[in-house]
């Protein structure tokens, strides 16, 4: 994760806000991706078990549905920026989810790597320093949100 981002405040609940200029340029860029989210997908995964090789244990082995879900999730996430409050609950549920799949917060960092990573090859010449510190602000927001909801308050290591 890039250290350099620094979300605008701590709502106390884990979350940290975004400025709407960040959620505009996060919604901008994903619908940017969205036209091709089946090789964003794929893209993704191959990179996550590239740089995390055990983690690829905790998924099937045809990912065609797990693809999907990603690719929807992050949709339904990214649409409720202007409104995080709306996506909270489901977020925290994800994660309590994630957690049986044997994730712990130290997966997240990495998650959050292999995104981003997936969004600079998948944008091109539209990942701007801008969008790049947009999409940091939102993953760090969110995951730090669902790895206080999923371990009682434990944070990854950024």
């Amino acid at each position: 994760m890039d250290a350099r981002v620094k979300p605008a405040h701590d709502d106390g609940k884990g979350t940290k806000n975004m400025t709407p200029e960040q959620v505009n340029l996060v919604q901008q860029s994903f619908a940017k991706v969205a036209p091709i989210s089946e090789q964003a997908a794929a893209l993704f995964y191959d990179r996550l078990f590239e740089v995390a090789p055990p983690v690829k244990a905790m998924f099937p082995a045809d990912m065609t549905e797990q693809r999907k879900k990603l690719m929807g999730t992050l949709a339904v996430v990214v649409n409720g920026l202007s409104d995080l409050g709306s996506v909270l609950p489901a977020a925290s549920a994800l994660a309590k989810r994630h957690v049986s799949y044997g994730a712990r917060p130290e997966h997240y960092p990495v998650v959050g790597g292999a995104l981003l990573w997936t969004l600079e090859k998948g944008l091109g010449e539209a990942w701007t320093p801008e969008v790049a510190d947009a999409w940091t602000a939102a993953y760090g927001a969110l995951s730090g949100y669902m790895v206080s909801e999923a371990y009682g308050g434990t944070q990854a290591a950024e």
